[in-house]
């Protein structure tokens, strides 16, 4: 392999590849590349170069993380919080901030207490970190795409130079999730861990968005004159043409799911062409995600204006307008015009918008249907992945392997989802930790 060291198991130094270049997999090197000599770290990417993904998050400020208290902070993991409280208690928000500093990039918490590094980059503290991994001794192959297992146990690469086999004595599969393929997180490689018997739930999109349910026969006509019929999907199609990718801000979203469990936040988000999307509608996508697997559909609220209650725009839509048009009265009383005046008039019909508290408790209590999630490769995350009964503490695979030495999994392979806002991120490089760690107990060596 050009430029890349044989990887046979003839000498005392032990091999072990790190397959995935993202923060995962290069925490994972780093923990590794701390024992010195003792062992041989090479990382391996089917990409050009690493960190892609990484690059593409801080492209509009990089979000490391979240300046929540650990409780508060754990929670956001949802039914995987157990899971992964013991990696975060290693390495979780204050920690990560420190490993920046180490890195010499300094970090601040914003006004919505995400930490961010000062210069809003993640250029600079990649190039830094790969700097420290290669004079730690840490090596790179790019263009090395994973394969799986020879029938020896040798690690299969598909490269430029055709296939070629690599043995090790410990692999960490740091391979991403299943979202945003063309960075590398493709999901290829669930059917090659299934076939080692291995439990890997199927991936599903997070963090993502929604194809609005069918708009009901007869509401057409309130669309305006575009609108002559009903939409088969989604919005109308004058909707779309004056409203698609405009914002929501400063609203709410409640929801009550079919287990009975509750969401509710203020925020924003934006309607697309066939539905919704956006920072509000991700924190709120793992409830509407599951609903529709259960029941075929999900409804949520959207509260229009999240600062008055019931009672005061009941009182505002029923005060004298005299002249006035609805549409003016709306926009002079409870401030809602353009793309809030037009999801009310998209979702309702003319008895709604002529009836007073027909009107106000839409305002309020908006109901919106969505009926699928966006394809996983748009998606933000994703969830499922390899079980967390299929390893054990130290996220060593517990199935047995008689060759090709031992399994650690780490990052968003690992079956966990968490919200943006930091979460993502941190859970990514506590479990490179976790693993990178595992292999050097597995070896008997102390850090």
């Amino acid at each position: 392999m050009s430029n890349t060291p044989s990887l046979s198991t003839g000498t005392a130094v032990r091999r072990v590849a790190v397959i995935g270049g993202g923060p995962a997999g290069l925490m994972a090197a780093e923990i590794l590349s701390g024992a010195g000599p003792a062992l041989s770290v090479q990382v391996f990417d089917a990409m050009p170069s690493v960190g892609r993904k990484f690059l593409l998050a801080g492209k509009g400020g990089l979000n490391l993380t979240h300046s929540e208290p650990p409780a508060t902070f754990n929670a956001r993991y949802g039914d995987r919080a157990a899971s992964l409280e013991p990696l975060l208690a290693e390495l979780g928000g204050a920690e990560m901030r420190q490993w920046a500093e180490g890195l010499g990039v300094d970090t601040f918490v914003g006004s919505s207490g995400r930490v961010f590094p000062k210069d809003m980059k993640a250029a600079p503290l990649l190039r830094s970190w790969l700097h420290r991994l290669r004079a730690s001794g840490v090596q790179f192959s790019m263009r090395h795409r994973w394969l799986g297992w020879a029938d020896n146990g040798a690690l299969r690469f598909s490269t430029p130079s055709g296939e070629q086999m690599v043995q090790v004595d410990a692999v960490v599969l740091a391979l991403g999730g299943g979202s945003w393929s063309r960075l590398g997180s493709d999901g290829a490689w669930v059917p090659l861990l299934a076939q080692r018997g291995i439990d890997v739930q199927p991936l599903r999109p997070s963090n993502c968005g929604f194809d609005v349910a069918a708009r009901p026969v007869g509401l057409a006509e309130t669309a305006g004159p575009v609108a002559k019929e009903p939409s088969i999907s989604g919005w109308s199609p004058y909707f779309v043409s004056r409203f698609a990718g405009q914002p929501f801000k400063s609203v709410a979203i409640n929801l009550t799911d079919s287990l009975g469990q509750e969401f509710s936040r203020r925020g924003e988000f934006v309607a697309t062409a066939t539905g919704v999307e956006g920072s509000l509608v991700y924190a709120a996508s793992s409830f509407l995600r599951d609903d529709i697997e259960r029941t075929g559909s999900a409804t949520f609220t959207l509260d229009l204006r999240p600062d008055k209650s019931a009672q005061q725009v009941l009182a505002e839509v029923r005060h004298p307008r005299g002249s006035r048009s609805l549409s003016s009265h709306l926009k002079s009383r409870l401030g809602l015009e353009g793309i809030k005046a037009a999801i009310l008039h998209e979702l309702l019909d003319k008895d709604a918008m002529a009836n007073p508290i027909k009107l106000a408790a839409a305002i309020k209590a908006l109901p919106i249907t969505v009926v699928r999630t966006r394809p996983i490769d748009e998606a933000i995350s994703s969830a499922g992945g390899v079980s967390f009964d299929a390893v054990d503490a130290d996220l060593k695979i517990k199935a047995s392997q008689p060759v090709g030495g031992a399994i650690f999994c780490a990052g968003e392979m690992l079956d966990w989802e968490a919200p943006t806002g930091g979460y993502l991120m941190t859970a990514c490089f506590a479990s490179g930790r976790k693993a990178g760690q595992g292999v050097l107990r597995h070896f008997g060596i102390t850090s």
